[in-house]
């Protein structure tokens, strides 16, 4: 299965990752780099592991930290988009928007 990063997904990651760069260092970010691409590959073997949402219909989602969770769709069983990641301290409103 392709995974394919939307606008959205590559910013919101690139966000987090100077985020902890700046506030946690280089081993911080390298580890969430880490967890992030071993989730992909999860995600490639498993794309039905993520938790349906409600509130939209064919929206997934997947914790990856525990303030940070991957908002995700399949789309014809092939491509596994990736369209959000969420920091969970943010106002849950925002987590769709």
């Amino acid at each position: 299965m392709k995974v394919f990063w939307t606008k959205r997904a590559r910013k919101s990651f690139d966000s987090i990752v100077v985020f902890l760069l700046e506030e946690w260092g280089e081993a911080s970010a390298r580890k969430f780099l880490r967890l992030t691409l071993r989730l992909i590959e999860l995600l490639k073997e498993h794309p039905h592991i993520g938790k349906e949402e409600k509130a939209i219909e064919g929206l997934r989602s997947f914790v990856l930290t525990r303030h940070t969770t991957i908002f995700y769709r399949i789309k014809d069983e092939k491509v596994i988009v990736l369209l959000k990641f969420f920091d969970t301290r943010q106002n849950p409103q925002k987590r769709l928007k």
